[in-house]
């Protein structure tokens, strides 16, 4: 920004979304254009309410950390007032913040409004980014599409970093392409009345506006949209009409492209802005490369941290796989013994006799399971830290070249690529280095040596076939990241946390779940033999 304005960034976590709602966490950095100034602050509000357990899962506070870590809000709020003083204050979601929680929380305490509303960082973002190449522009989900630093999410001083570096790294050079360099512009853009290029809703839900230039049923679609009685819904079909009158259209985008660049056998990852002066298909390409790099770079996350995550479930199940088999034997035991009770009071003894074949199968079933899981764990290794760097190389490599997902509309190649990809993601769970290495260096010879139908390696795309593409890439990516979210607030991945700090750790963990799992054992087996003697006494005996 040429004028280089101070301004207050703020983050507030909250009791939840129900009236009154109280903020029990602040944070702010004040900003001199683009750039930090000083340190940030933060303020714990201790206002004595509960906190229902599903916003404390979310960011951790408590009625009981507030009382012994919070201060009194107008203790937090006189200082952060000498912090910020008369500056302008932009958040990430500035109506929420702003409008629903400080401002009525000040207006609850009788306390002065401290600074002015300045923009929304979201609704920056959302045009800057338009159209959104990581699906939405949650966050936490931007963070993690641009690789961003991890600060602590939902943690308002976390929050606030976090927007920090979005701001710096990937809002700047596409406000700066677009001549935003004054803090008055940069509140007009984000203020601005504004609808995404890409339609939420209706017929053409997923399609872009700019395609009604060549598609004439989509622009009477808008022009219908336009004579809606909905003010909303009209107001977006005049802006969409108004937008392709004034011929803004895609060769105007800019996207921030983090690309994958591989340069004398090592990987790394540059950003770079690319502006689309070429029709559609040039844009459509360029995200669909910059989507494969990202789903192949989350995959990998995602196989990385569920190896950690099995070497520890590879250990627990080695010392307790017997104590949960017998768990299981009597789980089973006690079920079908029920069954057949049930089965002999309504159809008859020999219809109850059936319940005995039932039982070995299942039986052996869960026996089998057991195998193939003690199977699937012994076959995984520990990589020290040079070929963990080299299988990661090769997997990107490969994932990229290979992903099914390029072949969604040939079902033959399709197959032939899901069977590679399975190989390559089963060797990389393996730490199998040896394999990646045969696949990469001639990946056509390893797919006929598999007897499996051979494919062309470079593949033509029409514009609606790099739409779809993109879109699939996309959905797929959110997925991932969803993924990878739940296996990192997983149980699992907390004990192997624990494990990776203390190994003696997972001996606490085993002798602790066995210990459970004897006393259910003991349970069960009071309940098998209740239930036996039952049996023996309506029959005389019971099968099994």
């Amino acid at each position: 920004m040429n004028n280089r304005p101070f301004w207050t960034l703020i983050d507030t976590e909250t009791t939840g979304f129900a009236k009154p709602i109280f903020a029990v966490d602040l944070a702010a950095q004040k900003m001199r254009g683009w750039e930090k100034v000083g340190e940030p602050f933060r303020g714990m509000l201790n206002h004595g309410c509960e906190i229902l357990p599903e916003v404390s899962r979310v960011h951790g506070y408590t009625r009981e950390i507030l009382e012994r870590d919070g201060s009194p809000p107008a203790e937090v709020y006189d200082a952060f007032a000498a912090y910020a003083g008369s500056l302008s204050v932009v958040a990430y979601n500035l109506d929420y913040d702003w409008n629903k929680v400080l401002l009525p929380e000040w207006k609850r305490l009788g306390i002065p409004q401290i600074g002015l509303p300045g923009f929304c960082a979201l609704k920056l973002a959302q045009r800057l980014l338009d159209p959104v190449p990581a699906g939405n522009c949650k966050l936490q989900t931007l963070r993690q599409y641009y690789r961003l630093p991890e600060n602590g999410a939902h943690t308002a001083l976390g929050d606030v970093l976090t927007v920090i570096d979005l701001m710096q790294q990937v809002l700047r050079p596409l406000a700066e392409k677009r001549g935003l360099d004054t803090w008055q512009k940069i509140v007009a853009f984000a203020g601005d009345e504004w609808f995404p290029s890409r339609l939420s809703f209706g017929k053409f839900k997923g399609r872009l506006y700019q395609e009604a230039r060549e598609d004439a049923e989509l622009r009477a679609w808008l022009e219908w949209l336009a004579e809606s009685t909905n003010e909303r819904s009209s107001a977006m079909g005049r802006w969409y009409l108004g937008q392709l009158e004034d011929g803004c259209g895609l060769e105007d985008a800019a996207f921030l492209d983090l690309q994958i660049q591989e340069d004398a056998g090592e990987t790394s990852t540059v950003a770079g802005l690319v502006v689309f002066q070429q029709p559609e298909m040039e844009l459509y390409q360029r995200l669909v490369e910059a989507s494969r790099n990202r789903l192949a770079e989350l995959e990998l996350e995602y196989g990385i941290e569920k190896s950690k995550v099995d070497s520890v479930r590879s250990k627990l199940f080695g010392a307790l796989r017997a104590t949960y088999q017998e768990r299981d034997r009597l789980r089973l035991l006690v079920q079908f013994r029920k069954a057949f009770i049930e089965r002999l009071l309504a159809e008859g003894e020999e219809s109850a006799g059936a319940t005995a074949g039932d039982y070995q199968r299942e039986s052996a079933e869960k026996n089998r399971e057991y195998d193939s899981t003690a199977s699937a764990l012994e076959g995984k290794r520990e990589l020290n830290e040079d070929e963990t760097a080299r299988l990661k190389q090769l997997w990107k490599k490969l994932v990229r070249m290979f992903h099914p997902d390029l072949h969604e509309q040939d079902p033959e190649n399709r197959k032939t690529y899901e069977m590679l990809t399975q190989a390559i993601n089963e060797a990389r769970d393996r730490g199998d280095i040896e394999l990646l290495e045969l696949i990469a260096k001639d990946p056509q010879a390893f797919i006929l040596k598999q007897g499996w139908a051979s494919v062309s390696l470079d593949v033509e795309r029409g514009l609606v076939e790099l739409r779809s593409l993109y879109e699939h890439l996309q959905a797929r990516i959110l997925e991932m990241i969803e993924t990878l979210d739940e296996l990192r607030a997983s149980t699992e991945m907390e004990i192997f946390r624990e494990v990776d700090e203390d190994e003696e750790v997972i001996d606490r963990i085993v002798s602790v779940q066995r210990e459970e799992l004897e006393r259910e054992i003991g349970e069960l087996q009071e309940e098998a033999e209740r239930v036996a003697a039952e049996a023996r006494e309506l029959a005389g005996d019971v099968p099994f």
